[in-house]
């Protein structure tokens, strides 16, 4: 209640014009809400704003910094070691993947005061967050990911239970019924960009055939390629989708040519775009391997692109026949 008295007031004041009670307004949501901490809170509305700020608070903070920059430091000694051909953008890319690693952090109970980074759980819990927001209709599938993956009795719950599992699959037809409807929409606006069609398809593998068992959460496994939505099939290795425009394509998919349809340049551009994809990963198999365990020595892709409305006066059997061919 007390979080939508503060937004209405925020919305109030911001209708008339006083913006520095919207910025204390703001301010107090987002302690209420958790994205700023009570220190950080309380230093910014000190009773006496000229008096001397936290000192312990400010040590605090300096150590923290310390501590972060020294690990980061090892760990971009250590992979530098272990991968002595790596440029910067690589040492890059693996610093931003421990930084995603850090949200799940976690505190052994048999070792007080200490905590545990693990590499590669990231996969996991990002996987484990899609199944839950897939089949299940919870408010924050990320918290449930952290929690279950933290707990074995809960995978072992999870397994076990028949009738839970019966649950989960009456609700994962009833989540794909209302997803298929939303992606059908953005598939047929005229003005959804790649992007839109990109976030309507995430975590919907599904879509593409039972063979997969899900996404791969690092998009960019090769520097200075980033595939649009990378797959995993079920023996390991990697299936990536290349998404073009659908209904907002701007020019045709088939052309005449000597009394027959053919793909025009815009889909022969997109194939060899998808192509150059697969010489990446393979000529970077072992290092990705080692990286991400994906296997990408048998990679495969596919192109999504156009939709039959966007050449009307051509039947959709012979486009599809003309793509086939």
């Amino acid at each position: 209640m007390l979080v939508q008295l503060l937004a209405q007031a925020r919305g109030h004041a911001a209708s008339v014009g006083e913006w520095e009670v919207v910025r204390l307004l703001q301010d107090s949501l987002d302690y209420a809400e958790e994205r700023i901490l009570q220190p950080e809170f309380n230093e910014r509305y000190r009773l006496f704003q000229d008096g001397i700020r936290n000192r312990s608070l400010r040590q605090f903070v300096a150590n923290m910094l310390e501590i972060k920059f020294k690990y980061v430091a090892e760990a971009g000694r250590e992979f530098l070691d272990q991968h002595p051909g790596a440029d910067v953008d690589d040492l890059l890319a693996y610093i931003n993947s421990l930084s995603h690693d850090a949200r799940y952090l976690v505190a052994p109970e048999g070792r007080p005061g200490r905590y545990s980074l693990f590499r590669g759980r990231r996969e996991t819990m990002v996987w484990l967050e899609r199944v839950l927001q897939e089949r299940v209709d919870i408010e924050d599938p990320e918290k449930a990911a952290q929690r279950i993956a933290a707990s074995p009795e809960a995978w072992a719950l999870l397994a076990a239970d028949s009738d839970g599992q019966m649950i989960l699959r009456a609700s994962q037809l009833q989540q794909r019924s209302a997803r298929l409807a939303s992606l059908r929409k953005v598939v047929e606006d005229r003005t959804a960009t790649e992007l839109d069609l990109q976030r309507a398809l995430e975590g919907q593998h599904w879509i593409f055939g039972g063979r997969f068992v899900g996404e791969a959460a690092h998009r960019r496994l090769v520097s200075g390629d980033e595939v649009d939505l990378p797959l995993i099939r079920g023996d390991g290795s990697l299936h990536i989708v290349e998404l073009k425009r659908a209904m907002s394509m701007k020019g045709s998919l088939v052309k005449r040519h000597r009394g027959a349809w053919v793909p025009t340049a815009e889909v022969h551009d997109a194939v060899g775009q998808a192509v150059n994809y697969l010489v990446g990963l393979d000529e970077n198999r072992q290092q990705i391997f080692e990286d991400f365990g994906i296997e990408t020595r048998r990679a495969s892709a596919v192109v999504l692109i156009g939709h039959p409305a966007v050449q009307p006066s051509v039947p959709e059997r012979e486009i599809n026949e003309a793509l086939r061919t």
